[in-house]
Parts: C-alpha cells; structure tokens; sequence
C-alpha cells in the first residue's frame, strides 16, 4: 500500500474519532527494509522514521540523511543500557524507556550532553513475561522516579498481545496516561493503526503496511 494511501486511512480515522486533522504521527517503520523500499518514501516527503535496533539504524540512516536532509528518527525497539549513549545521539525520540537502570543512565547522559531525546515510557500492558516494559501496576511509580529525574517523557508507549483483541490494552493505556498527565500515547501498528487513533493515539508505527513484508 503506497504512503498517500495510509496517510489517507490516517486522514479518515482521525475524522471519524472526531480529532484534528494532523493530531496523528505516522512513524514510517523501516527496520530490516531495503534501501529500494526506503527510498521512494523519503522522495515523497516523508521524514518520520522508526527503526528497533541501533546498529541497523547507524549503519544506514546517516548517509540517507545527507542525501535527503534531516529525518525525524525514532527508536521503537528494547535498548541496552551500554548502548544508550548511542541511541541518544543519533534518536530523536525513544520509545522504550522500560526500567530504572536505563532512566538512570538517560539522566547522567542528559547532564553530561546538554540534552536528550524526548522518552516513551513503554507499559506491558499485557504483562507478558517475554516482553519489554514497565507493568501496569508499577507505571505510576516509574512514571514519578522518571519525572524527578529531570527526564523529557512526554508519553507512553505498548504493544498489545498479538492473541488479544488491542482495545483494552489501548484503553488502559490512555488512563494510565491520563491520570499521570502525558499526552502522548504511541500505540497502533499496521494491523490496528485506525483502531488505536479512535482510542486516542498519538502516534502510530505503521512499517509493513507501506514497505510490504519484511524479507
């Protein structure tokens, strides 16, 4: 499906939700995409990418980005704590603050760099052991420790079991942000993007539905 096509979807959803147009970001998800598969999205315009791994992101985003300029770069996958100070120079905001050890070291990067790129705290809403994330009974505390941190998290982020129907763990997303006052909420992927905005997301990660299958 090209990109007009889903920014359309995104364009209907949000007006069927009663939100403002342009209230949605499409993170396009170019993790283990080829470069003939990239491209034609960065020609078109788009400049809000996603990737899961550092490595694979270092190795190609910084010569696509002399060619085609400044690209809003996100990192959606689990990050190691010694690659944090990496992730911090090339993202520009992280999706997967999961645990106090890496908050902890996203702060002492922070005083030393002068800055740091904006945080999704990702929730297990599911509490699936072989996940990532805070769980949900922990959030509110890891929420506040983040805070008095001095850490720029302007959200939440999760990914729903993929045997479960998402809207319960969208919902219960959005309280917990809710209550913690975050506005941000990245959750929806291509199978369930247009649900997710109709439950309040911020941000979407949509890879599959516009470069296709991952080989």
């Amino acid at each position: 499906m090209s990109l007009s096509e889903i920014m359309q979807r995104v364009a209907q959803a949000e007006a069927a939700a009663g939100r403002a147009a342009g209230s949605v970001q499409l993170i396009a998800v170019s993790k283990e995409q080829p470069e003939e598969r990239v491209l034609p999205v960065l020609e078109a315009g788009h400049r809000v990418f996603g990737e899961n791994r550092v490595q694979e992101a270092a190795g190609k985003w910084p010569d696509w980005q002399d060619r085609f300029g400044k690209v809003e770069l996100h990192l959606l996958g689990p990050l190691q704590t010694n690659k944090a100070r990496q992730a911090m120079a090339l993202f520009d905001v992280i999706h997967s603050l999961d645990r106090p050890k890496l908050a902890q070291t996203f702060a002492r990067l922070a005083q030393e760099n002068g800055s740091c790129p904006q945080l999704f705290i990702q929730v297990n809403t599911g509490a699936e052991p072989q996940k990532a994330g805070i769980l949900p009974d922990a959030a509110d505390q890891f929420i506040a420790e983040c805070r008095a941190l001095d850490l720029p998290v302007i959200g939440l982020m999760c990914i729903p079991p993929v045997d479960e129907a998402p809207e319960a763990h969208f919902t219960h997303l959005a309280q917990i942000a809710g209550r913690n006052g975050l506005t941000g909420l990245s959750m929806g992927m291509s199978d369930d993007f247009e649900t997710a905005i109709a439950h309040g997301a911020t941000h979407i990660r949509v890879g599959s539905a516009i470069f296709g299958a991952r080989r």
